[in-house]
């Protein structure tokens, strides 16, 4: 530690992610907490709490004086509710849009080409080839143009396919034409593959609903890798057991899925639990972040991400 130079503290959750911060900035110092037990100190300047276990663990800082909490989400929705008064939330926009992305095209990509039916034909050692449909020259709504839109669009131009970008507002961005959320129901009618990027909250629940699901065309996939709030779940039920429409999620609602649901074990239904961040990107560009809010508080400027004040 270089004297005279102010002084940092930042807790994370595990030894890992401590070790991913080296080497620290002067004047940063980095203990391990993992919100179970006492917090070691009374002051803390970012806390940084166990990754998916946000709603949990926040209640807890009621008694320490905190200057940043920095998130390892990029969801935030409830947060607000559970933050005790007179704090400051980051989420961690930066981290995950890439990973979600590639799985985004991933998911569409197993679920066109069925590679959940021949992960099973390997495992029974069975040969059976399938005509599939193609990624390519499909026409896809995609739903959400914040990061992880983003990050989806730009990893679905190689694939050729005829992209729609849907947004809250309309508007041209980076060349790109965005239509307006109000156009949805027009636009439905024509997707052959729907990829929703959205947040939760209370402003996008239920977006494809049993009226919306029913604009698409016979056939036609939903990916899903923003928050299963997004897509009624009764009504998806509903369409994709009697064949008509498809799904690959990452997300769904009720979560974690519980067992016997009805979406276990649909043809034409692909589950993965809530991974599309679970990555070995995460470690270094989470590490990265956290070192940025740190020097940021060091040279006194005001922190990235900021999404909730309490």
């Amino acid at each position: 530690m270089t004297p005279g130079i102010p002084r940092v503290l930042v807790s994370v959750p595990t030894d890992r992610l401590a070790g991913d911060l080296e080497p620290l900035p002067d004047g940063v110092e980095v203990v391990v907490w993992d919100m179970e037990s006492a917090a070691p100190r009374a002051r803390i300047d970012i806390v940084v709490p166990p990754y998916m276990s946000q709603g949990s663990t926040l209640p807890r800082l009621a008694d320490i004086d905190v200057r940043l909490v920095q998130g390892q989400s990029i969801g935030y929705e409830g947060i607000e509710d559970v933050l005790p008064a007179g704090l400051v939330f980051a989420n961690a926009a930066s981290v995950h849009e890439t990973s979600t992305a590639e799985l985004a095209v991933g998911l569409a990509i197993a679920a066109q080409r069925h590679l959940d039916d021949f992960a099973v034909d390997t495992r029974e050692g069975r040969w059976r080839p399938q005509f599939s449909q193609s990624l390519a020259d499909r026409r896809v709504l995609l739903i959400g143009y914040g990061g992880v839109g983003k990050a989806t669009a730009a990893r679905l131009a190689p694939f050729e396919v005829e992209l729609t970008v849907v947004a809250r507002t309309a508007r041209d961005e980076d060349g790109v034409h965005v239509h307006g959320i109000d156009e949805l129901d027009d636009l439905l009618a024509d997707a052959e593959i729907v990829v929703l990027t959205l947040p939760g909250g209370a402003e996008t629940r239920g977006i494809l609903d049993a009226h919306t699901l029913a604009l698409l065309p016979d056939g036609a996939l939903v990916v899903n890798v923003g928050r299963g709030s997004l897509i009624d779940t009764d009504a998806l039920v509903a369409e994709t057991a009697s064949g008509r429409l498809r799904a690959a999620l990452d997300v769904v609602d009720p979560e974690p899925l519980p067992e016997g649901h009805a979406l276990w074990g649909t043809p034409g239904v692909l589950i993965a639990p809530h991974v599309g961040g679970a990555s070995s990107a995460m470690r270094p560009r989470i590490a990265r972040l956290i070192r940025r809010q740190a020097e940021r508080m060091l040279a006194g400027e005001e922190p990235l991400n900021v999404v909730v004040r309490t």
